[in-house]
């Protein structure tokens, strides 16, 4: 008869060894940044998780013929979920007081996204650039990978299920090596097409990302095929593959581009060939030594714990630790810590708990005493390639694990039958005896025992190691000379100094130069928190600058002498306050007109950017606006742009040269003549999600003027002597001595890295209008 539990199989070292490898490439370039193709680590996970899982299922419909779906995904839930809950839960809550609230609130939402599995299209709808260094990074952004492989498990197992049912126990294999292949053309080809068009959703994307874990189910569809390969074959294609991986890890940089399409197929061409060429040898694999002696095993026993710890002990140590070489050690020993403490204490004695179901009542034949635990990011059994039983001359009822010497008497009873779920997770599709009759498990009582018995020590020793770890820690962070210090600052009073002239421009200067050297911050109104978290929606122009708008924005009176439009993408938007004030304080004397796109600059060139929208809409907007103008004969016209690179919608890089002289060609089309004012953004800065928390010091959110943004201003300027119209920096009224605070007196200055918030574009109201009048540009034309 045929048991519904697979025979159990020996583990397979070398796919621990791949584990530990992917794990520690991917910890390596997020901690330190090598190696650079790092992040590669997790296309080798997909594969072997692709071929772990599909060989399990198959395995299960050879001996069984069916694949349970409720097993299947109890099996799941108990490998993933607890590790995963404990991972979530502890940052949610760390990122809660450790973050602003904005930061804070943002964790918790991305928790959420991660605990039902969809955080890739979370990050895929935040636009998120896994490869850039923005500052204020998601701690929990690699579940992504988890998401994917989770998605493909709720597809793959009830599409197996249903080749079962139509083909037959005995063809099920070559219909998953058809299927399977089909997906990893049809995936990868989509995947060339959208990493062209859309980088960032394609590198998140389960429909980019589907064809690696097809990879992995194509070579275990053949594994019948495979384990007919001569040994020293194989093992030639095991060092290959190991040495394509290790290339690829080193020689890859996915910054450059063309990931996940073409690039990615180097890592998972090399997997499938290490996991095709081991299907016929030695399980210990011995001949791949450096991936399978015991301590590589064992990180890839815990790679599943380490990765879920190590980012957000990289993200969190970027806040609270200042950037000096101690950091990347701490970061790598929290992150093992964690890790193995996870592994030992979690992830194992929960997986196999009896009060999860995870001692089955029923077991097959005598299975082996060490538990596998599964890929990383993909939690799978750790078991691979069936292989034909070998014939024994122990008695019956030895228990493995016991030495027999011959003429030994069988054991008056065997152990119980303890930690056997893997033998419902061995991954290897094969065509093996059938089970002897399943003997009755022990009860529930012995069946805990036996739990506690395996477990308890290894729990209590690895929770004592975690408690001293974090004390030391603690001491060493708060001593007086051995690290840095982490603590909440105090409020201190507020950085601006008095009035010095009644000059506008002299007195906003000293508000800067007091913000720069302040220790502390002040008691900001509004709150960093709250402007952050209004972001652009408070902004008066807001409406007039969105992809919709239909018609432009106007303060102060319709009979004014004088009357000035403001154009251009989000910054322009950010300086529209200050006019309307302008507009406001000129007693009639002043009328403003705004209408832009955020994300689309006025250039005669269209740029690119990642909203379609933006996209569909900016032709036609700066048209409208270049007849508005027209019609209008303005007295004065004010354009303001991003001083950022930027590139073509045909590919084309953009310089610096490049974009002010398409800027200065679309301001040509007003012919407003020496009427044109281009003002400079203000500089870009760091990243106020990132930069503030409740522990950070305000030097901690100062900015220095970067140099493409000087490279641009002094092209501007240069252009403006040249044609006779006029540029205008923006320095007096956002830096001092080329450092840039996030604050002035009481207001913050920013709501991200480039725009000015709606309080403080006011503050600086009075003194934009001095230089105006001082360029003579509030004169009637």
């Amino acid at each position: 008869m045929h048991s519904d539990v697979p025979t159990p199989l020996a583990p397979r070292r070398d796919i621990q060894g791949l584990r530990a490898l992917a794990v520690v490439a991917v910890i390596g370039a997020h901690a330190a940044g090598w190696p650079t193709g790092g992040a590669l680590g997790v296309d080798v996970f997909f594969v072997v998780s692709g071929f772990l899982i599909t060989g399990m299922l198959l395995r299960e419909a050879r001996e069984s013929g069916r694949v349970s779906l409720v097993r299947f995904y109890a099996r799941r839930a108990r490998r993933l979920l607890p590790a995963a809950l404990v991972v979530l839960i502890a940052v949610g809550a760390a990122g809660w007081f450790v973050f602003n609230r904005v930061r804070g609130e943002q964790t918790l939402w991305d928790a959420a996204w991660a605990a039902v599995f969809a955080s890739n299209w979370n990050f895929a709808a935040q636009g998120t650039d896994y490869f850039a260094d923005t500052g204020a990074v998601s701690p929990l952004q690699h579940f992504w990978s988890l998401s994917i492989e989770e998605q493909f498990y709720l597809v793959w197992p009830a599409a197996l299920l249903l080749g079962v049912a139509a083909v037959g126990r005995r063809r099920v294999g070559r219909l998953v090596v058809i299927v399977a292949a089909a997906i990893v053309a049809g995936s990868f080809a989509w995947a060339l097409v959208q990493t062209h068009t859309q980088p960032t959703i394609a590198y998140f994307s389960t429909l980019t990302r589907a064809w690696e874990l097809a990879a992995g189910a194509v070579v275990a569809g053949l594994v019948p095929v495979l384990r007919g390969i001569p040994r020293p074959v194989g093992v030639a294609m095991q060092w290959a593959g190991v040495g394509g991986i290790a290339a690829s890890l080193v020689m890859i940089d996915p910054t450059a581009g063309g990931f996940p399409a073409p690039w990615a197929a180097a890592p998972v061409a090399a997997t499938a060939l290490v996991l095709a060429g081991g299907v016929g040898g030695d399980p210990r694999h011995r001949a791949l030594f450096p991936l399978t002696n015991s301590a590589t095993v064992f990180v890839g026993d815990a790679s599943y714990s380490l990765y879920l710890w190590h980012f957000p002990v990289v993200v969190f140590a970027q806040t609270l630790l200042p950037a000096e070489p101690s950091r990347l050690w701490i970061v790598l020993g929290a992150s093992l810590v964690l890790g193995v403490a996870s592994y030992l204490i979690v992830e194992q004695p929960l997986r196999y708990a009896p009060f999860l179901g995870g001692m089955p009542r029923r077991s097959g034949a005598p299975a082996i005493a060490v538990p596998v635990p599964d890929p990383v990011p993909e939690p799978s059994a750790a078991s691979i390639a069936a292989r034909p039983s070998v014939a024994t001359t122990r008695p019956a009822g030895w228990t493995p694990g016991t030495r027999y010497y011959p003429g030994m008497a069988r054991p008056s009873a065997p152990a119980p039958p303890v930690l056997r779920e893997l033998a419902a997770e061995v991954p290897a599709p094969s065509e093996a005896a059938p089970d002897p009759d399943p003997v009755p498990a022990a009860g529930t009582g012995n069946r805990m025992a036996a739990w506690r018995g395996r477990f308890a020590a290894q729990v209590f020793l690895a929770t004592a190691g975690l408690v001293i770890f974090a004390l030391v820690g603690a001491l060493w962070a708060t001593g007086s000379w051995h690290g840095p210090r982490i603590s909440l600052p105090e409020l201190g009073p507020a950085a601006s100094a008095p009035p010095v002239s009644g000059d506008p421009t002299a007195d906003l200067r000293a508000e800067l130069a007091a913000a720069v050297t302040a220790d502390a911050w002040p008691d900001l109104s509004p709150s960093l928190d709250r402007v952050m978290a209004a972001s652009s929606g408070v902004n008066p122009a807001h409406d007039c600058f969105s992809p919709g708008a239909t018609a432009a924005c106007g303060w102060g009176s319709g009979d004014a002498p004088v009357h000035i439009w403001l154009v251009g993408d989000s910054t322009a938007m950010a300086y529209a306050p200050a006019f309307r004030r302008i507009a406001d304080d000129s007693a009639g004397g002043i009328r403003v007109s705004a209408m832009g796109m955020y994300g689309c600059r006025f250039t005669d060139v269209l740029v690119e950017n990642d909203d379609p929208q933006v996209m569909a809409g900016c032709q036609a907007r700066k048209a409208a606006v270049r007849a508005a103008i027209l019609a209008d004969k303005p007295d004065l016209v004010v354009m303001s742009n991003a001083f950022t690179l930027g590139r073509a919608v045909d590919g084309t890089d953009l310089s610096a040269d490049a974009l002010i002289a398409a800027q200065r060609r679309e301001a040509e089309s007003y012919g407003m003549g020496e009427r044109m004012l281009h003002l400079a953004p203000p500089p870009q800065g760091v990243s106020l999600a990132a930069c503030y928390t409740p522990s950070s010091s305000p030097r901690s959110c100062d900015s220095a003027v970067d140099g493409t943004w000087r490279t641009m201003e002094a092209l501007s300027e240069k252009a403006a002597a040249e044609k006779g119209d006029h540029a205008l920096s923006s320095l007096p009224f956002t830096c001092v001595d080329g450092v840039c605070p996030p604050f002035a007196g009481t207001l913050p200055t920013k709501y991200d890295q480039t725009h000015l918030t709606v309080e403080f574009a006011e503050h600086i109201a009075p003194a934009l209008r001095q230089a105006l009048d001082a360029a003579g540009l509030l004169k009637p034309r």
